[in-house]
């Protein structure tokens, strides 16, 4: 039931209000007591938030209701409102069809696999601890979620930020940002601040396509920094002061050496740059590699060594405020980087990129092809590493194949020190991919 983040998929299909009244059933028969629920701004959030506060308080535990909120601050308020667990129903950065839902710890991490099998088997098993009628939860609004997010992101980051931010909120969740920033002195100018289900001005997922007006805004004023958010704002890209558009390796690599000392570890998936082992190699730190998914990220960012955890997709954990990703958090940091050490095109020109190819084939049986790739790459090459997907490091570089968790697709990344290289490794991956389609 639960992909990489979560319950996930089109409305009416995948996600019903009967799959929401019984994950919240399921929560409270499994021992949460409290249970605090947000809502990204898709229309059908409302009606399944709902359906889960109701199957919550079916049976006998008690629902703060957030209304439209970010999902990082439905994470940080589990903690905040004394909860048992969290729960946000969005699909991030998925279209507007699509919607899902997404359960929350105390320490801000995502349910790992353990807690996500409880759920699931309730749910199947339809084992639910249904309350006597004078023995059901009730219902609290709590409105004060998102001004103890901005408290909170603005004690994170020192001094004052003397700098013209554009934040482009995506008709999503994300106002938080503009908020922070606007009390860290920046000034501040937003884009897409309406909240709007049906993303109208772009496609939620701030990639380098889908953040064009952006860069084209900030490179016609004289604004230092762009900043993109998702539908629920877990993630944040950036734009530099000329309109470039800042690749999420480059992110996770000046976040990684910012916060990375000797001795330190930085949690990565399977399918980051070299460029961030390079660069921490030489402050004496290391790469931890996860399964791809913010919520494996988190669970290794636990481990007292790992002092940063990262996403080239644009989800940053900073572990020692919060385990879940905070793209409201990560634009402040950002932000505070820009304004202590300089533009962010020089930033990222002097962390530099490797040529990195990556592509994404459509599948309906993605299991399927992923079994006969699997055994297929493995046959070739002995150590190939199958953590998530298959990787296969070679002397000048890599290539991963992994199947999505969220989409009926097969991801494809490879990468080298050189683009000649870079496009031979692509090609023997993509080979391998339509020799075993159907």
């Amino acid at each position: 039931m639960f992909g990489t983040s979560g319950v996930r998929g089109p409305v009416g299909e995948l996600v019903t209000a009967d799959l929401a009244l019984s994950v919240g059933r399921a929560l409270a028969s499994t021992g949460a007591e409290r249970v605090v629920v947000g809502r990204d701004p898709r229309g059908s959030g409302q009606f399944l938030a709902d359906a889960l506060s109701a199957g919550v308080r079916e049976c006998g535990a008690d629902v703060v209701r957030l209304g439209l909120a970010a999902t990082p601050t439905v994470a940080r308020s589990v903690a905040w409102r004394d909860a048992d667990a969290g729960v946000s129903v969005t699909a991030s950065h998925n279209p507007p069809e699509d919607n899902g839902i997404k359960l929350w710890n105390r320490s801000g991490q995502a349910f790992d696999a353990d807690q996500r099998e409880e759920i699931t088997h309730a749910v199947e098993a339809e084992d639910f601890d249904l309350a006597a009628w004078d023995d059901s939860g009730i219902e609290t609004r709590w409105d004060g979620a998102a001004e103890r997010h901005v408290e909170t992101l603005v004690d994170a980051v020192a001094g004052d930020l003397d700098l013209s931010v554009v934040v482009d909120v995506g008709n999503g969740a994300g106002e938080v940002t503009a908020d922070a920033l606007y009390e860290l002195g920046c000034d501040v100018e937003t884009l897409n601040a309406q909240p709007d289900g049906r993303f109208p001005a772009r496609p939620s997922e701030p990639t380098a396509e889908n953040c064009e007006s952006l860069c084209a805004h900030v490179a016609a004023t004289d604004a230092d920094l762009g900043i993109a958010h998702d539908g629920d704002a877990d993630r944040m890209m950036a734009v530099d002061e000329n309109g470039e558009f800042c690749s999420g390796d480059v992110l996770l690599t000046l976040f990684a050496r910012q916060r990375a000392g000797p001795g330190d570890a930085v949690a990565t998936p399977v399918d980051t740059s070299l460029i961030v082992e390079d660069v921490l190699a030489e402050r004496d730190a290391t790469v931890e590699r996860t399964q791809v998914g913010d919520v494996y990220v988190a669970e290794r960012a636990t481990e007292s060594n790992v002092v940063f955890g990262g996403e080239q997709s644009g989800a940053w954990i900073w572990p020692d405020q919060t385990l879940c990703p905070d793209g409201s958090l990560a634009a402040c940091r950002l932000a505070e980087l820009v304004a202590n050490e300089g533009p962010l095109s020089e930033l990222a020109a002097d962390i530099g990129e490797y040529p990195i190819r990556r592509t994404n084939i459509e599948t309906d049986d993605k299991t399927g092809l992923m079994s006969r790739l699997s055994d297929a790459v493995t046959e070739r090459y002995d150590d190939a590493n199958t953590v998530d997907g298959v990787r296969v490091t070679l002397d000048k570089g890599w290539f991963l194949i992994r199947a999505s968790g969220t989409q009926p697709l097969v991801r494809i990344a490879a990468e080298a020190r050189d683009p000649e290289t870079a496009d031979e490794v692509f090609d023997t991956a993509v080979s391998f991919v339509e020799d075993h389609r159907p």
